[in-house]
């Protein structure tokens, strides 16, 4: 590994305040960091996390509106949701906790036994072997209650369509009886097919109120997210990739996903770190240790042959 020169002085001016001590500790301690996950507050997740808080803050009544957060796979649909969830964490009072967002995962296999479960184990509630669905559905629903839920989170709501025809109508079903019931905001999380899942019941698509957030395009949204990243990476030079053909290079590389160019710049911003260089630029994109999803399926499949 080999470091920048440790007596000169730096001028990190070009980072954001939060960054600039970090980018003065060690290379090992900085590419630990650089590897955590981080919160970038492009314009559509602030308005996404916005939604949610108007969402929370919602009077009960019979008829809660609800939202459908929808995008491609790897698109910052899940660090949306651990943000806001962050931001209203569990507390606990004498008697209880309280657990504002209550964040559960569809079943692979959709079915209300497996998805009763889920919301149980999200309420670290005990469970008896062999439950019946009508015992966990009456469980849930008090503990819910008892916990002060006022927003019920369904991530990979996609996996509905997983199901059988009548089972789908029944999950779907279980979900306006769950919104119905406890009167607070469901929020469906996942890709084009939980639209398409949510479409299928006129009633639900009514209710749940799209929120789409939609491949990246090179464009100046994109640049200010490119300027974001760069001030965020504790690097010790100026990273020059909000440019127009920096953008373009990026996000073709990175098929367009957030999720995707967090990582490629992530592994190029290590390989800045540990080759001395301390900048985001064409040669340390070509040392990163990076493969965009077609490319990792090539190699896969090649290796399957």
């Amino acid at each position: 590994m080999v470091n920048a020169e440790e007596d000169e002085p730096l001028d990190l001016s070009h980072l954001h305040p939060a960054a600039q001590p970090v980018a003065r500790l060690p290379a090992a301690e900085r590419v630990q960091l650089i590897r955590a996950d981080r919160w970038i507050g492009y314009p559509k997740a602030v308005q996404a996390v916005e939604r949610l808080e108007t969402l929370l803050g919602w009077p009960p009544k019979q008829r809660m509106p609800d939202l459908l957060l929808v995008g491609p796979t790897n698109n910052g649909k899940s660090m949306i949701i651990e943000r806001f969830r962050r931001q209203h964490p569990p507390t606990s009072e004498p008697d209880r906790e309280q657990i504002p967002v209550v964040c559960v995962q569809m079943p692979s296999e959709p079915s209300p036994l497996r998805f009763y479960t889920a919301i149980l184990a999200a309420l670290g509630a005990p469970l008896r072997p062999r439950p019946r669905v009508v015992e966990l559905e009456h469980l849930a629903l008090s503990l819910l209650r008892e916990v002060g839920a006022r927003m019920l989170v369904v991530d990979e709501l996609h996996n509905v369509l997983a199901g059988r025809g009548d089972s789908r109508r029944e999950f779907l079903n279980l979900l306006r009886f769950l919104g119905n019931e406890l009167r607070i905001p469901l929020v469906g999380v996942g890709t084009r097919e939980a639209y398409l899942a949510v479409r299928s019941d006129d009633q639900l698509e009514n209710r749940f109120e799209p929120f789409v957030l939609p491949l990246w395009e090179a464009d100046d949204q994109a640049r200010s997210l490119l300027a974001s990243f760069a001030a965020a990476f504790p690097l010790r030079r100026p990273s020059v990739i909000d440019t127009e053909d920096m953008a373009r290079y990026l996000l073709a590389r990175s098929e367009g996903t957030i999720g995707e160019l967090a990582h490629l710049l992530t592994t190029a911003a290590v390989a800045a770190v540990e080759s001395g260089l301390e900048e985001i630029n064409h040669r340390t994109l070509t040392m990163a240790d990076y493969l965009g999803p077609t490319e990792r399926r090539r190699v896969f499949e090649r290796e399957l042959l």
